[in-house]
C-alpha cells in the first residue's frame, strides 16, 4: 500500500517569511503508524538505487534519514552546519535556504 503523504503534511503559508510555503511534517511524527509507513515508503523508493549510505541534513532530515538507513542496512551520514561536529568533516558552500 502506497503511503499518502498529502494527508499527513500540513502547509503553512508565509512562514518563516512572506511568500514561503512551509510544509509541516509534525502530523507524521505524531502518529507512529504514519511515521513507520513514511520511512518504509522512502526506503522502498530509494532501495532500487542500491545506496552505499544515506545522507541527510540536520533537523527534519534526521527524522527520516536514520530509520531509512537502518532499514536499508547502510550507514547514515549527517549533514550539519559548520562547527557542529567534533571530528574531521567535509564542507560545501551553498545559497541561503530562504535567501
Amino acid at each position: 500500500m502506497e503511503f499518502d503523504f498529502q494527508n499527513h503534511i500540513k502547509t503553512v503559508a508565509d512562514f518563516p517569511k512572506k511568500g514561503i510555503l512551509f510544509y509541516d511534517i509534525t502530523p507524521i511524527l505524531l502518529s507512529p503508524a504514519a511515521y513507520a509507513q513514511a520511512c518504509d515508503a522512502i526506503a522502498d523508493s530509494v532501495a532500487k538505487f542500491k545506496p552505499q549510505a544515506i545522507v541527510s541534513p540536520e533537523a527534519r532530515g534526521f527524522f527520516f534519514g536514520i530509520p531509512v538507513a537502518m532499514k536499508l542496512g547502510v550507514p547514515f551520514i549527517p549533514v550539519r552546519k559548520k562547527g557542529k561536529l567534533p571530528r574531521q568533516t567535509a564542507s560545501v558552500s551553498y545559497a541561503l535556504e530562504y535567501g
